[in-house]
Formats: structure tokens, sequence, C-alpha cells
């Protein structure tokens, strides 16, 4: 159909984001290119955040939590009838696939941007959803629902009759939350109570079902698209199989597995299923998969009635604007286009920056986001909700931005995708990225071997990368270039002397460093560095104790009077592979350049002093090879990119010992800011290794402290109910001898 024989039967003029972050600023952009003006909505703790200055009109909801303000359905729409809004539209998660909230914004006389509250409804309930699709026909995976009439028997009877392994699943929700994989019956119960209790959390809903769970699918997805005319397409299929807690991390289309037959048997089933219940808007169908041929078999999942997360990926190889397909079809135009029009172009990957520590199990992080500088080449997709300066707190999901990268074949998307990752400047938080560019550059990921055990597999998580110790002296000795050159700008005396400059026999200056690396925790180097004659610089980069200072090699060169070491300024350094416990090189600078941070309103230099705060590109030879660092100093702190892959964070220490540090023996902290849920154990209570002692709730998921070893509770601080920050001791065992 052409697009001058449409009919727009109710267009939207102003649009409210009932969302955040940046799926709220994503809407904003297309709706702005529609010619569509915009209005957010933000509780207190985000009055700050980028998304709503995007918006043309922004409205307070009050209150911190997602409760007090973005899962409050009267308080959305007093504020879209406050600001004029005739639309909402729903994002992902929060309210977007509540069938009350699509039901109480059309009441409101508002154009739902979203599929219908019935469709919605029936989608929403997992059991129901299972129902709908085996009468259409739809392949589904055997399934039980838990109520509150089952003795502990019946659960047992109905988990043996789905079969072990199984999996716990919330009915009423998704993105990993309320779910718990069982692989025997002793642990069924108190699986069963924990899905509930975060499901309850979560969505307001404790209802769970018992599912056969496969160890080792594929996560396959299909886009569909379906308007009120009664159209309904396909817009091809992607994987989602790289997960952690059952939530997606990197996302891919079209899937590496999917012949072009099984795609069409997996989009017709998709179509089938969502036209059973009158659909239309943007929607996904989920599925299981097993096999990568055109027999291979598959399983239905769930719908998601709303726009997903990795719809980027989507709209990269078709073309389309999902957003705006969506706009279109709330104000009653159809599609404008059948099946046969669509066609995959290329392939795009998508990954999912958070701020989260995948060396710790994943856990969550928090903090400010000090540095921020998305890769200008090669040229990826950003879609952020943060800049520099950014909170990132335990009241909404930790995901930073998705990135994408789209290119004619899937080993140039991926790996576009993770040079774009390594060049991106990102500091103040511990984040995923190293991690997702080490699996984009695996030897699985290229080869499409991407089942959703693959991080348990491939073990990327908890691997050091290849070199890291290397990595990191590199790191430590540009940081001390960079700081040397920062000093000798900053002096007020003898300015024109240069760095290090000495008249008698002098030890080397010194600059002690502790590398934050995530995989090795707290590593403490010194780098000893010396500026010889022909402007290049020996360094020695060594480990270092806090209470001890640096010391030279027993067999230490001679000084000549002017501070310089006899000897040949080509010195080895460093060599290949793991490093020794120090390292002694030479390298020449070819150019320091320092930039003070500039405040982007005012623009003049920050208030900080200019030594605590700038960024710098330091061109470096060593070894024959010639390479540019990234660096930038925020306070004590320093965020180094290198010149290929890698990144670390470096902290200036004190040269002295701090004599108030101390730590607790047996001591077990909170890995991350969050709510106390339960504590299972008493003072003189004897505990076994492995025994569950605090359970925390962070970011909606649960997480547990257990014993470290056998021994007994000597101290308890932690209280049901008490908010408790990073790091804070909540028990104290003494472990048995």
């Amino acid at each position: 159909m052409n697009e001058n024989t449409r009919t727009q039967q109710r267009p939207l003029r102003r649009l409210l984001v009932a969302n955040r972050g940046e799926i709220a600023r994503r809407v904003f952009r297309t709706a702005s290119a529609m010619g569509i003006s915009t209005v957010a909505v933000y509780s207190d703790g985000d009055a700050e955040a980028p998304f709503v200055t995007d918006a043309d009109l922004s409205v307070p909801l009050g209150g911190r939590t997602a409760a007090e303000s973005y899962l409050s359905i009267d308080k959305v729409i007093a504020a879209a009838q406050r600001s004029g809004a005739d639309a909402v539209h729903p994002g992902y998660g929060f309210l977007s696939e509540n069938a009350d909230f699509a039901t109480a914004v059309i009441d409101a006389g508002l154009i739902w941007v979203g599929p219908p509250p019935a469709a919605i409804a029936a989608m929403g309930d997992k059991l129901a959803a299972k129902e709908t699709m085996v009468a259409a026909g739809v392949p589904t995976l055997p399934s039980v629902p838990v109520t509150e009439a089952m003795s502990p028997d019946d659960l047992a009877a109905a988990a043996s009759d789905v079969g072990y392994p199984l999996l716990v699943k919330a009915s009423a929700g998704g993105g990993g939350k309320g779910m718990r994989i069982v692989d025997s019956a002793s642990s069924l119960s108190d699986a069963v109570a924990a899905a509930r209790r975060e499901a309850a959390g979560a969505f307001g809903d404790d209802t769970v079902f018992l599912e056969r769970y496969l160890p080792a699918p594929r996560h396959v997805e299909i886009q569909v698209l379906g308007d009120t005319h009664g159209n309904v397409v396909h817009c091809f299929e992607r994987e989602c199989s790289i997960q952690r807690r059952h939530q997606k991390i990197i996302e891919e289309a079209p899937s590496p597995a999917v012949t072009p037959a099984l795609r069409e048997r997996m989009g017709a089933a998709a179509v089938a299923g969502v036209s059973t219940i009158g659909y239309h808007s943007a929607g996904t169908v989920e599925f299981l998969l097993e096999g990568s041929d055109d027999d291979a078999e598959f399983w239905f999942l769930e719908v998601n009635t709303r726009l997903q997360v990795e719809h980027p990926v989507t709209e990269e190889i078709t073309g389309l604007d999902l957003v705006r397909e969506q706009i279109r079809i709330a104000a009653g135009a159809p599609l404008g286009y059948a099946q046969a029009d669509l066609a995959i172009a290329g392939y795009a990957v998508e990954a999912r920056l958070y701020a989260e520590d995948p060396a710790n199990g994943f856990l969550p992080a928090t903090g400010t986001v000090e540095l921020w500088a998305p890769a200008s080449e090669p040229q990826a997709r950003f879609d952020s909700g943060i800049e520099m300066g950014s909170v990132v707190g335990t009241e909404f999901d930790p995901m930073l931005a998705k990135v994408v990268m789209a290119a004619p074949t899937r080993t140039e998307a991926a790996l576009g995708l993770a040079s774009a990752l390594d060049r991106t400047r990102l500091g103040g938080i511990v984040t995923n990225r190293d991690f997702l560019s080490a699996v984009l550059r695996s030897d699985e990921f290229l080869a499409g071997d991407t089942t959703t055990d693959f991080i348990d597999r491939t073990g990327l998580a908890t691997d050091s990368p290849p070199y890291r110790g290397l990595f990191l002296h590199a790191a430590a000795s540009a940081v001390a270039l960079v700081a040397q050159a920062r000093n000798r700008e900053l002096a007020t005396a003898l300015g024109f002397m240069t760095s290090g400059y000495r008249n008698s026999v002098m030890p080397d200056e010194v600059l002690p460093l502790t590398a934050l690396d995530p995989a090795a925790g707290e590593v403490d180097v010194s780098v000893a560095y010396r500026r010889q004659r022909d402007g290049s610089y020996r360094l020695r980069v060594a480990p270092l104790r806090v209470d001890a200072p640096y010391a030279p090699p027993e067999d230490g060169e001679p000084q000549s009077n002017d501070g310089e070491a006899d000897g040949d300024s080509d010195a080895d350094d460093g060599g290949e592979g793991s490093l020794p416990d120090s390292s002694e090189f030479v390298v020449r600078p070819h150019s320091i350049q320092i930039r003070p941070i500039v405040d982007d309103l005012a623009g003049e230099v920050t208030d900080a002093p200019p030594a605590e705060q700038f960024d710098a590109e330091l061109d470096v030879e060593t070894g024959g090879m010639r390479g540019t660092w990234q660096i930038s100093r925020r306070g004590h702190d320093w965020y180094v990119t290198g010149p290929l892959t890698g990144s670390a964070t470096l902290r200036e220490r004190s040269r002295f010992p701090d004599p108030d540090a101390e730590a607790v023996e047996g001591g077990l902290v909170a890995p991350m800011p969050g709510k106390v849920l339960m504590v299972n154990v008493s003072e003189r209570d004897r505990v076994s290794a492995g025994q569950v002692l605090v359970v925390m709730e962070a970011m909606k998921m649960e997480h547990q402290i257990t014993a470290p070893a056998d021994g007994e509770v000597s101290e308890v601080r932690a209280a049901v109910g008490d908010q408790v920050d990073n790091g804070e001791l909540l028990v104290v065992i003494a472990a048995d001898e």
C-alpha cells in the first residue's frame, strides 16, 4: 500500500514516555523526528538524569523507589493529563506489560502505544499463554502450576511429572526475576519459596509454576508487528543465548543457527500464536531452540507484549524503526507492507553495558560515572541513559547503555562491536565492558557456538585476560609518564627544568599505585622512573607492599652525577608473557597532550584543582612498537584505555600506611548496597560451609551470603529490614581450627 493512501485515524501530537533511562531517550528520539512533542516523568533520584532534559517537558512523580514513582498508575496518568499529552508509550519494564495500566490510559481518553489490554492480560499469565499457544499449534514444554493448596508431597509429585532438571518461573514477569533452576527434590521447596518472594517484589504477584529445564538450548525470539486492520508480520529472529541469571547481555540478528526453512517455521508459529489473541503493535515471541539445521526443534517460552531491550538489532537488519511502527499503529495506520516485502540485510550484534562485576558472580555495582566517552570509531550505535556524573544506585536496573554494531558479516559485526567497547572511555564504576569484549572475540562466539550455558562453559567471566599482568604494568607506566608531565606543567619553581633533573646521585622518582582489577582484586604496584639524556624514560614497575617503600633491584646500575643511569638506553622492554615480580624497560614518549576538564554549560575549567581532573593522550614507543593511550584522572583515580584492547583503573596511593585500616577476621560483608531480607543465624550458632546465613535484595534480585567454612557465629550485625552499604559487615564467623 502506498504511504499516501494510508489514513491515520488519530494522529499523536504529544507523547508521554512512562519510563526512564535509555529507553525513554530512545522513544523521544523517534517521536521528535516524527514531529511529536515529548514528555518525561521522573522519580526524585532521577531528577538530574539525562532523559529528563531530553524531553520537551518533564513531570516529577515524587518518590525514590519504582513503587513510589514509575509503577504508580495514578501518578503517571495524572502526569499525562497535567502535561497535555494525548498518548502514552510504556517503554519496557515497569508498567509496559500491565493490562490495568493500559486500560487506565485508554479510559483516560489517551492513546495507548501498545497492544490491546486483553492481549497483555492473556500473555502476562505465562500459564494461560502456554495454553493459548497449545491451542494455536505452537510447541510448548511440559509445565505444572504451583498452587497454595499443594502439600509438600503434591509439589514433589508435580516436579516428578515435569522431570528434573526443572525451572521454577514467575507467572507474571520475566527478565530473569522469580526464576530458579532445580536439579533435585532436595532443593525444590527452597527454590519455590525464593522464586515467590522475588516475583512478589518485582511484579506484585507471587504465582509460580514448574517447567522442564533445558540445560543448553539456544534462546531465539521472533519479532512481530501487527496493526489494527488485521495485518501481522514477523521481522525475523534474534538470538539472545548469552545470558547471566537468565538475563540477556549479548543479542544478535539473524541467528547463526537458524536456516531459511527453520526461520519460516518459527516465524509462522509466532504469527499464528499472536494472531489468535488479536494482537497489534510490536511484540516478541520467545522460543527455546535445540539443533541448528532445518529439522531443529523449538518450544514456546513466552510472549513479551512490548518493545524489547534488544530491538535495535532487528532495526539494523531490516531498516525498520520499531518505535515509529508502534506509534503509527497506535494512530490507526496500517502496516503498509506484507511479509514478502521484508528482507534481512547484513548482521547486527548488541551488547548490554552493565554496572556489574562479572568476576564476582555478575553482582550489580553502584557509584558515579566519572568518565563516559563513547568511541567515535568504529561507528557503533550507542543507546545510553547516562552521562558523566550520572549516579548508578540500587533502585533500578544497572544497565548503562546498549552498544550495537551492524556489518555485512557476523564476524565483522562482532569484532567491530568489541573494538567500539574497547575504545569507549569509561570510569568511576565497575562494569562488564571487558567481559563483553572478551566474549565477542572468543573462538566460541565467532564460531556461533552460543547456547545458554555459554558463560559457564567458557569461563570467560572469571578467567583473567591473557597478559593481564603485562597490561597492568604498562598502564601503570603510562600513568607515571602522564603524571610527571602534568607535574612539570604545574611547577611554579624551576619549571624550565626537565622531569627528574638532579645534580647529585638520587633515587628514581616513584609513583605508588593500586590497580583496581575486577578479576585479581586490588594489586599494588609502584613505578620508578627516570628521564634519560635522549628524552626517553627508564621505568621499573614492581609490586609494592602498602607498608614498604620502593626497593631498587639488588644489582642496580651505577648512576652518573646528572642522575642518569649508565648503560644502554635500549634496555629490556619486559618481553612477552607473564611478568616476574618486577619489570624494567625503556619507553620514549612522542607526545603527551593534557586537556583540563571543562564544564559543558559554562565553558570554563571546573573548580576542582586542575591536577585532579584532566584527560590526556599519550603517544609512546617501547620495544619497537608505538601506540596511543587514553588516560583520565579524577581525583586519586586514573582511568586507562590501551591502544589495542583492555582498560584499567589505578588509584594513586599515599606513601604512608593507613593507621585506621583494619580487617575483621572471619567477617562477611555485603557484596553491594541492598536490603536485608533474611538473617538465618544467631550468635553462638554452629554453621557449616556453604550454609546460607543472610539473604539480601538488591535491584529486585536476591543474593545469598554463605558461610565460607565450618565454624561458630561470633557476631551478627545485620537485622531483617536493614539497608546496608557495599562492604558493610553483616556476620562474623570464627572458623574451626
